[in-house]
């Protein structure tokens, strides 16, 4: 046996129809007795999220906020931070996808720390270091209601966007993680079906990367691989009408699986590329990862090659002896993007060619970058991805 460390935070794992009365349980085995719910405006409608919520909490909810919005911009965070500190709240429940469990966790950071997210955010130095500044104040406990398969859900780091530079501004606290996790069939049923695939599109990307890495282990690869099959299985299934539960709640199995791989073997290039077109087409990261997937694979071929092998054996394709695994994996990655209603170019989704130098520059400021298999020094590596993914 090789030498290897797994150090994994814990999961406290609610699923199924009567997983919501686990939610006071767990409210109480931390102390909390006022939670504050964050939401997206769906989740407020009549027969929403928020409807299912509120007998469950009862007395315990003190206000609910229904104001976050897509790639959690820095202005509808700032707004959560003000709702938090007028709540009084000791706890708070983030029901939604990606965007509102991020929106949660990064007011919270922003509440205790009492500093603006430029000043908390991890950054690429001026000599290439990563640095991410350590956040010592006490958060509020987090519970999280996920509508669609994100890996936000398990994960530590929250992701800002400011739209007046165009700059990630990425945050990590290991205090915001979610002291527990409820998965609720009527909850995930209520995304509309393009949403659900394009989170699970990103659930994709970050398991092929995780499994690319040289950071994996044996345990990551295992949680990796099965997320693929998941999704392999699932993401061409309807998503909407008969037998989309099924479906829906596979892909957030897939979700869970893969943010515990990935927080061992981390991200790349597909991740980085998503933050940086997402917020600038308007489109969904996981569609845009979709589109460069392929292409960064290919990319990152020459450091990665024997282990694309995994992700062939986790899409049904087991390598010959000797055969090249990174072909095997890319065309049999092909065939499954090719078998969903997706864009498969960035020009599709309304990236202009103008536009690719700038998002080369803010890719390179990406967090996920520095744990990408084949070493990227310059702008000009990640702009010929993008113009290869950009389509004729």
């Amino acid at each position: 046996m090789s030498s290897f460390q797994h150090l994994a935070p814990e999961l406290r794992l609610h699923a199924g129809p009567d997983s919501l009365q686990a939610l006071v349980r767990e409210l109480d085995r931390n102390g909390c007795r006022r939670a504050a719910v964050i939401g997206s405006a769906s989740a407020a409608r009549p027969g929403g999220g928020f409807d299912l919520l509120r007998p469950v909490l009862g007395e315990r909810l003190c206000g609910v906020f229904a104001q976050t919005r897509a790639h959690s911009p820095v202005d509808a965070v700032q707004e959560a931070v003000d709702f938090l500190a007028a709540s009084r709240a000791d706890a708070v429940v983030a029901l939604g996808g990606g965007s509102v469990i991020v929106t949660a966790r990064a007011a919270s950071i922003l509440l205790a720390e009492g500093q603006p997210a430029h000043a908390l955010c991890s950054r690429r130095e001026a000599d290439g270091r990563w640095t991410s500044p350590r956040l010592q104040a006490p958060k509020l406990p987090q519970f999280v209601l996920p509508t669609t398969p994100t890996t936000a859900c398990v994960k530590a780091g929250s992701a800002l966007h400011d739209p007046a530079s165009g700059r990630r501004l990425a945050l990590f606290d290991p205090k915001t993680r979610a002291r527990a996790i409820f998965l609720h069939p009527a909850l995930l049923r209520g995304a509309q079906a393009d949403v659900v695939r394009a989170a699970a599109l990103n659930c994709l990307a970050m398991a092929v990367e995780g499994l690319e890495s040289s950071r994996a282990d044996p345990l990551s690869d295992a949680s990796l691989m099965h997320a693929v099959r998941l999704l392999d299985e699932h993401l061409p299934a309807r998503l909407d009408g008969d037998g989309q539960d099924a479906h829906r709640e596979a892909l957030m199995l897939a979700a869970v699986l893969c943010g515990r791989g990935t927080d061992i073997a981390g991200g790349g290039l597909a991740s980085a590329l998503g933050h940086a077109i997402g917020p600038r087409s308007h489109v969904p990261n996981g569609v845009v990862n979709a589109i460069v997937l392929p292409h960064t694979m290919a990319y990152n071929a020459p450091a990665s090659g024997a282990r694309l092998a995994k992700v062939a054996a986790a899409l049904g394709e087991r390598p010959r002896q000797g055969g090249d695994a990174a072909t095997l994996a890319v065309g049999r990655l092909r065939q499954l993007l090719d078998r969903l209603p997706i864009a498969r170019t960035l020009r599709e989704v309304g990236l202009a060619r103008e536009q690719v130098p700038a998002v080369a520059t803010a890719a390179m400021q990406d967090w996920f970058l520095q744990y990408n298999p084949r070493p990227i020094d310059s702008a000009a590596q990640v702009q010929t991805v993008i113009e290869a993914a950009w389509g004729e």
